[in-house]
């Protein structure tokens, strides 16, 4: 009988503390506002007592290590105002089920490639002004890190030194770097802006975790901005999108033309500068030259470091195809395969990588050793395509410097040797390197007729094969073109 009566005590006991945890919720949603409440505040629970403990419980290790940094404090101080908690420590616990059932939301955002279990942190790449997991149903709805895309794995080169030092040096400092808020790193598609976006957001998450990282692109802040105003939460996307340390938006362009997000965004920027908080920008092209962007925004995005990543050379891609070979097991890829992808795939990182995938998967799927003629079968269409991008211009000009002799007499009526064999080594080249017709080829030389074209590509032919230094002009020309 004594035994019930305890447990009926303990019982009761226990039901007070949960009304008492009710009037406590009320007062901090006061003392926060709605939109921090909704976000870290109201997923907790009253889950009893144990050994002199009130244990509160939380989804996740994340919000649990979030909480105990930001808010248990207060908590503490107002559960010493309730009378029914007297003699009583509050501890903050996950339970085992739901820490089960949320790992697999966990370790894909905020892992990195060396770790091997969740830690506790803040990138945050949710679009919702929520968190980075479910909340209250509301799903998580932005891109999550790509644990490829770290500074360990990107190949340094001289098209690309300027970002990737910028970036090392925003990531490991502890407070915002001088001169370099915002740090507006650009270039072309698939030359590695987001790759040192992603390298930033991991750095930070692995050495300063009490900062709390937003990362993002600029099409999905501006699709939580809609949706802020189309369900009257603007105040909450406001002070969610204000409250962090490092907020990183990848392509920014995307909000050309869109006036609402980008006044949003202008008082965002400002805001957080203010606050000396981190902004990181990127963009395919630099603050001056984006269109459709206001000027005010233009000017907010030059103010700090603007950092160039350039076209790769050939040096800086045979360096990021022998990267990746290096982290290959079990199979074989000759060096002159890579050397001759590193020549031909010039665009982009991205199809570049693209390119060697290709050939692997063929290797693996079919069964045949990787050779430079394999190579060329499995990629006749991309080859055929960067062919292509070689313009009759960019021949002429590289002809031109090459025998020392000005543009201008690519176009003229000069018969002169001088003149006329580096002419005829620019129209076998054009011949060669670009789909362009006989007819359209005569036309950039000055209007000559196709039959003049003819004529230069079987010369041309005739002398590689009875002049050797002829022979290898021309091979170091294209080498120097395809480049």
């Amino acid at each position: 009988m004594g035994m019930a009566l305890a447990r009926a005590e303990l019982h009761t006991m226990d039901d007070l503390l949960a009304q008492a945890w009710e009037r406590l919720s009320g007062k901090l949603n006061a003392t926060y506002g709605d939109a921090v409440f909704r976000s870290w505040l109201k997923p907790i629970r009253f889950a009893g007592t144990d050994e002199g403990r009130i244990l509160l419980s939380v989804p996740t290790r994340f919000m649990r290590e979030w909480i105990t940094s930001h808010y248990l404090e207060d908590i503490r101080a107002l559960w010493q105002e309730e009378q029914a908690s007297e003699g009583y420590a509050v501890e903050l616990i996950v339970p085992v089920q739901g820490a089960a059932a949320t790992a697999s939301q966990e370790v894909k955002p905020i892992l990195s490639p060396a770790e091997s279990k969740p830690a506790p942190g803040n990138i945050i790449t949710s679009g919702s002004w929520q968190t980075g997991e479910m909340i209250d149903g509301d799903p998580q709805m932005g891109a999550t890190l790509d644990p490829r895309y770290t500074f360990e794995n990107f190949v340094v080169g001289k098209p690309n030194e300027l970002a990737h030092a910028a970036a090392r040096r925003v990531a490991e400092s502890v407070n915002v770097v001088p001169g370099c808020n915002p740090l507006f790193l650009y270039g072309g598609v698939g030359l590695g802006k987001t790759h040192l976006m992603h390298a930033i957001a991991w750095h930070i998450r692995r050495n300063n975790p009490t900062r709390r990282v937003l990362y993002l692109s600029a099409e999905k802040f501006m699709y939580q901005f809609i949706k802020a105003l189309r369900f009257k939460e603007a105040l909450a996307f406001k002070e969610h999108f204000r409250s962090v340390d490092v907020l990183m938006i990848d392509d920014v362009q995307f909000i050309s033309g869109k006036d609402s997000t980008q006044e949003e965004f202008f008082h965002t920027f400002n805001a957080l500068v203010d606050q000396n908080k981190q902004l990181i920008i990127s963009g395919d092209r630099s603050p001056s030259d984006l269109e459709g962007i206001e000027e005010r925004v233009r000017s907010r995005l030059g103010w700090g470091l603007v950092a160039d990543i350039h076209a790769t050379t050939y040096e800086l891609r045979l360096g990021i195809l022998q990267s990746k070979t290096d982290h290959m097991r079990d199979i074989t890829i000759p060096q002159k395969v890579t050397e001759f992808l590193a020549h031909k795939i010039t665009s982009n990182v991205r199809e570049l990588e693209g390119a060697l995938n290709r050939v692997v998967a063929h290797a693996t799927l079919v069964g045949r050793p990787i050779t430079l003629e394999t190579t060329q079968e499995v990629l006749h269409d991309l080859l055929r395509a960067n062919d292509r991008r070689i313009s009759i211009e960019d021949i002429q000009k590289q002809v031109a410097a090459h025998y020392n002799i000005k543009v201008s007499d690519m176009h003229s009526a000069r018969r002169s040797r001088a003149v006329a064999r580096p002419r005829q080594a620019a129209m076998y080249l054009s011949k060669k390197l670009t789909a362009k017709s006989l007819p359209e080829i005569g036309r950039k030389f000055g209007g000559k007729d196709h039959t003049t074209v003819m004529h230069a590509v079987k010369r041309i032919e005739e002398l590689m094969t009875a002049d050797n230094e002829m022979a290898k002009d021309i091979e170091l020309l294209e080498r120097i073109l395809q480049n």
